[in-house]
């Protein structure tokens, strides 16, 4: 099943959902997806040494012309929750200490829970696929 593109978003839209990100990322509400299904993650972690403070300047250095598109949460339950998608560039050391210009495909899926206020579920890996800016 493909899953529908969401592009109908405006820049102010775009500069409050980063700043809910790093509210999450600020609060520690966040977590790196990393189950089976996700193991571009988890070796693009292990390639670059993605620790817990790269992990942090990564999400927080988020700005909102990084923002591509969103998309429709196809999952069980979650429907309601749509997902964006970012992409930024950064320099990153790999696993043989070779200095890279890395662009590092982000999504996030926004949850919403009264006790908990926002959180967030974030996938990040290489890009691997052709991607637009909504805002450059």
């Amino acid at each position: 099943m493909k899953k529908l593109l969401l592009r109908d978003y405006n820049e102010d839209q775009i500069k409050n959902l980063v700043e809910i990100i790093k509210d999450c990322v600020r609060e520690n509400r966040y977590t790196i997806s990393l189950e089976d299904n996700k193991m571009e993650n988890t070796q693009f972690i292990e390639e670059y040494n993605i620790n817990e403070k790269k992990r942090i300047d990564i999400l927080f250095n988020l700005n909102y012309r990084d923002f591509c598109y969103g998309l429709q949460n196809l999952k069980d339950g979650v429907e309601a929750n749509n997902l964006y998608v970012f992409c930024v560039e950064r320099e990153l050391y790999n696993i043989e200490d070779k200095k890279e210009s890395i662009d590092i495909y982000l999504k996030f899926n926004v949850l919403y829970s009264e006790m908990e206020e926002y959180r967030l579920l974030v996938s990040l890996h290489k890009r691997n696929k052709p991607i637009e800016y909504a805002f450059k």
